[in-house]
């Protein structure tokens, strides 16, 4: 028996690295999962799927405030309902860094229009559901960026930071429904898009930022599966409002 029986989950850009991971941890736990993204999902619905699980893939561009509301209302014709929110979709490794007054004009807004009003907009089309289901929780995708600082990505740390804020907001809000708020900060983690992002500095990159971690290794998306669990699932009925660093000891609140 899983700790997601019977619940729905909704994982943004779970087409491929994180979104995918989550999307097999949640399945593996009894959710019927929905992989939305702007990129094909196929990938992950044949992952799920061939390790028994229940999944449907649907498309998303969460700047689009009505592809967010088809999204929403696919997943309920399909399941029923919606518990469980994972807020992933995010432009990292679709981005170039560089010094903060160098950042394109249009870099900036796309970065903040995908991260920061991307998560707002797919709460706004999946919050109705958690009502009719009596509550549920949204686990808002953060970064450590948020808490220490991203030197020549400005621009992506200031979308994670606001993602907090929202966070904190949200849980306030959405309390009296029963609908717990949460984000994860994990540092660098080994996917697709950390890869883009780094480029050929990857290697002196990641070795940098596991030195300055109390646990010298980076992260695989595994290592950031069992805290998506822990908020999705009841074991944390009454955690709210709160962001959780899986950083392997870099920033300790």
């Amino acid at each position: 028996m899983g700790q997601l029986d019977g619940k729905v989950a909704v994982v943004t850009g779970g087409g491929r690295g994180l979104g995918r991971a989550y999307c097999e941890a949640l399945a593996g736990e009894g959710a019927a999962v929905v992989a939305a993204d702007i990129r094909d999902t196929a990938e992950t619905v044949a992952a799920v799927e061939g390790a028994g699980g229940k999944i449907i893939g649907l498309p998303l561009d969460v700047v689009d405030m009505d592809s967010c509301s088809v999204m929403a209302d696919a997943a309920l014709a399909a399941f029923g309902r919606i518990d469980v929110l994972v807020n992933n979709a995010a432009l990292y490794g679709d981005i170039s860094g560089g010094r903060f007054d160098k950042l394109p004009d249009d870099q900036w807004d796309r970065v903040m229009a995908v991260n920061v009003k991307g998560i707002w907009q797919c709460c706004k089309a999946c919050v109705p559901a958690m009502r009719e289901a009596g509550g549920g929780s949204i686990v808002n995708i953060s970064s450590l960026a948020a808490k220490y600082g991203m030197a020549y990505g400005v621009d992506y740390a200031t979308s994670k930071a606001a993602v907090i804020g929202m966070t904190r907001s949200l849980a306030r809000e959405l309390g009296r429904d029963w609908i717990r708020v949460n984000a994860v900060a994990p540092s660098a983690v080994l996917t697709e898009g950390t890869d883009e992002f780094m480029g050929e500095k990857r290697d002196g990159m990641l070795d940098a930022i596991a030195q300055g971690q109390s646990l010298k290794s980076n992260l695989e998306p595994t290592d950031m599966t069992g805290t998506i669990i822990y908020l999705a699932s009841d074991a944390s009925r009454f955690v709210t409002g709160q962001t959780i660093m899986v950083d392997g000891g870099t920033v300790m609140l």
